[in-house]
């Protein structure tokens, strides 16, 4: 997948657009992962240890759909040269299905609220699939070489680390303008979904109405899929058949277990570590605004060290300041902003690099199978990270329910048991640090150079 039937650049509206599908990607995927959790123990009193189902059924549905709405969307791509039906379906059904999650009656506590919530979680989680999965697998069909990827992916996380930073910190602050409480998390649905759509249909709208890259001249012509009860299969296949995507997607996913986490704790620290529940905007800024200012030095950093070298660069940094806050738990102060600070800047990393080696190893599979199964390997991807992100707030919830944590059905903050502070101090700072450690290991194992990424078939010939 190495020739083009346009100028090799990108053009500008694809550019834009791509960058601008960010604000629902990071929409959908920062604000459940840092408020549901919170809003189901604090507003509508459900029990952590059944809460941690809700926030985590719904997500493991995706390990099923998107796989399937990979499969579906390569056919689709194959058959009209675009993923586009998906991104339009995706971008109107997700709102209202999103608003609908923090929509909970008044009379509906407890059990009953938590059906409520894992019901339309799974709708919103079906809608997304719907849109995340081909958004993932456009740049190896639109971006012919990895530096032309990395120029494409660089915009979109710049434009995600803004959406994250606006829908995490913004968020709470448009339920507490509305008053919080029930009609709170109302509002901020609302509002959230309703851009998170917009977001969305920018992606759509710059999307290319054909594929740009075509796989070159001698290519082996491999047959197109079956679609029907086939999506796992081809799923596991491409596990098993491409070492440098089992090594990647396994670093990502512990690391958006880490970042869930992360997400996920980030309101309990700032109500029972902090002592102030309007911190979690500032705990939140910091760890999101460092993206901003040194996204484009992460681009250097790529030129410089290779994707793997600054990936692993960013990782090990990550580790280091999740550890390093760990004494928060008994020395509480504006300290700890500034160490989720230096988190942040390794956040940006852990951002960029793994979005711009995904449609790398997707080009490769591409030129070396010739069809097209981007689709497939961005279901797999999204299906593996949205369980992360997923169990990450799961992970907080069983080690608040095994310490002790007391749930609210909204009111006054209640004084915690020490253990529980100890518990939730312990999910912000080594659970994260101990799985992106983890996720150095499996990084390790991708080999996936690109100078292999970019060769011509004079390149490989001479190779062999």
């Amino acid at each position: 997948m190495t020739t083009t039937s346009t100028a090799a650049r990108v053009p500008r509206r694809t550019v834009v657009g791509y960058a601008l599908g960010s604000v629902g990607t990071g929409g959908f995927g920062t604000l459940p992962g840092l408020v549901l959790a919170y809003y189901l123990t604090d507003a509508l009193g459900v029990a952590a240890g059944l809460a941690s189902l809700v926030v985590t059924v719904p997500k493991l549905w995706d390990v099923v759909i998107d796989p399937f709405v990979g499969a579906r969307s390569d056919a689709s791509a194959a058959r009209r040269g675009s993923r586009r039906p998906y991104l339009l379906t995706g971008a109107l059904t997700l709102p209202p299905l999103f608003a609908a999650v923090f929509a909970a009656p008044a009379g509906l506590t407890g059990g009953t609220a938590a059906a409520w919530v894992a019901v339309w979680f799974v709708g919103a989680a079906t809608a997304f699939s719907l849109f995340q999965v081909p958004y993932i697998a456009l740049p190896a069909e639109i971006a012919a070489t990895s530096a032309e990827r990395t120029r494409l992916l660089a915009p979109r996380i710049a434009v995600l680390a803004v959406a994250i930073l606006a829908f995490g910190a913004g968020g709470p602050l448009v339920r507490d303008a509305a008053g919080g409480g029930r009609t709170g998390y109302l509002v901020m649905g609302v509002v959230s979904g309703v851009v998170i759509g917009l977001g969305m249909l920018a992606a759509w709208w710059g999307a290319p109405r054909r594929a740009v890259v075509t796989p070159p001249a001698g290519s082996p012509v491999a047959p197109r899929p079956r679609v029907r009860g086939d999506a796992l299969r081809l799923g596991l296949a491409a596990l098993r058949k491409l070492p440098a995507f089992r090594w990647l997607l396994a670093t990502f996913v512990l690391q958006a277990l880490a970042t869930g986490a992360m997400l996920a704790g980030a309101p309990y620290v700032a109500t029972y570590v902090l002592h102030d529940e309007g911190a979690v905007t500032v705990l939140f800024a910091a760890l999101v605004a460092p993206a901003l200012l040194v996204m484009p030095f992460a681009t250097r950093v790529a030129r410089r060290l290779g994707k793997r070298g600054g990936y692993l660069a960013a990782s090990g940094l990550f580790v280091v300041a999740t550890l390093a806050l760990l004494p928060m738990r008994w020395v509480p102060g504006p300290w700890v902003y500034a160490l989720v600070a230096v988190a942040g800047v390794a956040y940006a990393g852990l951002q960029l690099f793994p979005l711009a080696m995904l449609p790398d190893v997707a080009a490769v599979d591409a030129r070396e199978r010739g069809v097209d199964r981007a689709g497939v390997l961005g279901g797999v991807w999204t299906a593996a990270e949205t369980a992360g992100l997923a169990l990450g707030p799961t992970l907080v919830l069983l080690m608040l329910a095994g310490t002790g944590f007391v749930s609210r059905a909204g009111g006054d903050v209640l004084v915690q048991p020490g253990s529980a502070v100890t518990g939730i101090t312990l999910a912000f700072t080594l659970l994260p640090a101990l799985l992106a450690g983890v996720s150095l290991l499996t990084l390790t194992r991708y080999t996936l150079a690109e100078h292999v990424v970019d060769a011509t078939p004079a390149d490989r010939e001479a190779r062999s």
